[in-house]
């Protein structure tokens, strides 16, 4: 016969060979194809804009009016304004609390209304008026609602007490608008100047969460407000 039969052991180092120099081949190509990778990574990377956290950071300007003063600040996009209020500009009267807009502590007014600052982006208030707890006094002279708030010692630990009179106060200004709620008797009537029972009062307070269960006298403290008794 022309053609020999080599041995098994010849084949099997034959085959076993061409096995190691494919593998060979094949991790070289490997790394050269994530060398050229990496190499046309490195320019973008480069010229990326600053990261936080691997999140690119957007600034903005912003002209904030909190307390009938002007502030222009730059911001993360991103930001709360109860963050930007705390951190930014150092007003600590608005707490955060569950940072869900779920408990209230965070109870701003905006343009007359209340708002969940920490669901509020404060990019979102750029020349709108913001009034928190530390604005509501005249000088040495409180508010009413907080006035009646110690009358009636509505409060224990007090951290929910800031957004719970910021809220009482822009909620009064909501009923004198007509504004109904829930439980008001007939939706198809606004009736401005109402004067609210207290089942209005705790429906109308219901967003704002007392921990410690000071809501009798929460309630007492609003209705001598309204009634004019508070001072």
């Amino acid at each position: 016969m022309h053609d020999e039969i080599r041995p098994p052991e010849e084949q099997d180092i034959s085959v076993e060979g061409t096995r190691r120099d494919f593998l060979k081949k094949t991790a070289v190509a490997g790394v050269g194809a994530v060398a050229l990778n990496i190499a046309d990574v490195l320019p973008a990377v480069a010229s990326s804009p600053a990261v936080e956290g691997g999140v690119p950071v957007e600034k903005l300007a912003v002209k904030l009016t909190i307390n009938g003063s002007q502030h222009s600040l730059t911001i993360d996009t991103r930001a709360s304004l109860l963050d930007t209020l705390r951190e930014q500009l150092e007003m600590t009267g608005s707490k955060k609390g569950c940072d869900h807009g779920q408990c209230g502590a965070c109870t701003v007014i905006i343009d007359g209304r209340r708002e969940l600052s920490c669901l509020t982006l404060a990019a979102m208030c750029d020349e709108r008026k913001v009034t928190t707890v530390e604005g509501l006094a005249d000088g040495e002279k409180l508010h009413p609602m907080q006035a009646a708030f110690i009358e009636r010692d509505g409060m224990q630990c007090g951290y929910c007490t800031p957004g719970q009179i910021c809220s009482a106060i822009a909620m009064l200004e909501e009923a004198n608008r007509g504004d109904a709620s829930f439980v008001t008797n007939d939706l198809s009537v606004a009736v401005r100047g109402r004067k609210l029972s207290a089942d209005e009062i705790k429906e109308r307070m219901s967003g704002n969460i007392c921990r410690c269960g000071a809501y009798p006298n929460i309630v007492a403290a609003i209705e001598d407000v309204q009634a004019g008794g508070a001072k």
